[in-house]
C-alpha cells in the first residue's frame, strides 16, 4: 500500500471523518472493510509486527471509522505473529511527556470502547504492548503457537497499556501477577486454560475461526449487542438503572417485535408440523387396522 503524505496528527479532519476505509492509505496496517465487519492485520514483518507510533496513529483511524458506522472488527497479525510488542527502539527514546500522554493506551481503550465487538485473532508472539492489544478485545483466539505475556519489567519499565489492570479481570489476580511480575509467558494450552483464549484453531484456519465468531455476532441484532456491550462495561454503581433504562430502549425497537414476532411464527409452525405429522400416523395406523 502507498505510504499516507503524513501522520494521522496532519491530516485534514475530513480524512480522520471518513467512514470509507478503502479511500485511505495506510503502510503498517492491512485493512479489508466488507459490509458487517473490518478486518485490520498489523503489517510490520520486519519488527515482528511490533507496534510503533504509525500503526498507533492507523488504529486512530480505523477507530474514527467504526465509531461512526459500527462494525466488528477482527484485528490479526502478518506472518504467523500477532505482535511482538512496542517498537522497542522507539520505546527507549520516550521519556515521562511521553509516558504521560499515554500513547498505546489511549489507543487501546478506545479499541475497548468501540461500540460492535472487538476479536483478536492470535498468532505466535503476543508480547507487551501486542499482549495489551489482544486484551482490549472483547474475544481472543489463537493458534497452537501462541506465546503470551508482559516481559516489561524485565526492560525496567510497567505494562503500562492495560495489562496491569485488564489482566486480573480477566485472569484473576495469581494468574496476572506471575505474568506481571514474574515475566510469566503463556503457551496456547495455558492460555485456554485460563480463559485468556477461548478457542485454538491451527494457523491455516485462523481467521476461519474469526470470522465464524463474527458471524454469530452477525446473526444477532445490531442495536442490542452495541448496548448490551455497553451496560456489560459499565461501572457497578450504574446497575441496575442503566440495565433498565437499556431495555426500555430496545423494548422499543423494531427489531425487537419482528425477531420475536418471527421467533413465534417459527413455534407455531413447528406445531403445525408436528400435528399435521401425528394426524397422518393416526390415520395411517386406522388404514393399516382395516387391512
Amino acid at each position: 500500500m502507498a505510504a499516507p503524505d503524513s501522520a494521522i496528527g496532519d491530516v485534514s479532519t475530513q480524512d480522520l471523518n471518513t467512514t470509507d476505509l478503502s479511500t485511505r492509505d495506510f503502510t503498517t496496517l492491512l485493512v479489508e472493510e466488507r459490509d458487517d465487519r473490518v478486518v485490520v492485520l498489523l503489517n510490520r514483518p520486519e519488527v515482528r509486527n511490533a507496534i510503533d507510533q504509525q500503526m498507533v496513529d492507523e488504529l486512530h483511524a480505523v477507530c474514527a471509522a467504526l465509531e461512526q458506522n459500527p462494525k466488528v472488527l477482527i484485528i490479526a497479525g502478518v506472518d504467523g505473529v500477532f505482535a511482538s510488542g512496542a517498537d522497542i527502539a522507539q520505546l527507549r527514546e520516550r521519556r515521562r511527556d511521553d509516558a504521560l500522554q499515554g500513547i498505546n493506551s489511549t489507543i487501546f481503550v478506545r479499541i475497548a470502547k468501540l461500540p460492535m465487538p472487538v476479536i483478536a485473532a492470535l498468532d505466535g508472539y503476543c508480547l507487551g504492548g501486542g499482549a495489551e492489544l489482544a486484551y482490549a478485545a472483547d474475544f481472543r483466539i489463537g493458534t497452537p503457537s501462541v506465546r503470551i505475556g508482559n516481559p516489561e519489567t524485565g526492560l525496567g519499565i510497567l505494562a503500562a497499556a492495560g495489562a496491569s489492570w485488564r489482566l486480573k479481570e480477566l485472569v484473576g489476580e495469581p494468574v496476572a501477577k506471575q505474568i506481571l511480575l514474574a515475566g510469566l509467558v503463556l503457551r496456547a494450552e495455558q492460555a485456554l486454560a485460563v480463559n485468556l483464549i477461548t478457542e485454538i484453531h491451527e494457523a491455516p484456519v485462523l481467521m476461519d475461526g474469526a470470522h465464524s465468531l463474527a458471524d454469530r455476532i452477525a446473526r444477532q441484532d445490531p442495536l442490542a449487542v452495541r448496548i448490551t456491550k455497553s451496560v456489560f462495561h459499565a461501572p457497578a454503581e450504574a446497575h441496575p438503572l442503566i440495565d433498565q433504562l437499556a431495555q426500555g430502549i430496545l423494548f422499543e425497537s423494531q427489531a425487537k417485535f419482528d425477531r420475536m414476532q418471527a421467533f413465534l411464527d417459527k413455534k407455531t409452525d413447528k406445531k403445525a408440523v408436528k400435528k399435521t405429522a401425528k394426524v397422518s400416523a393416526t390415520n395411517s395406523d386406522q388404514s393399516d387396522g382395516t387391512k
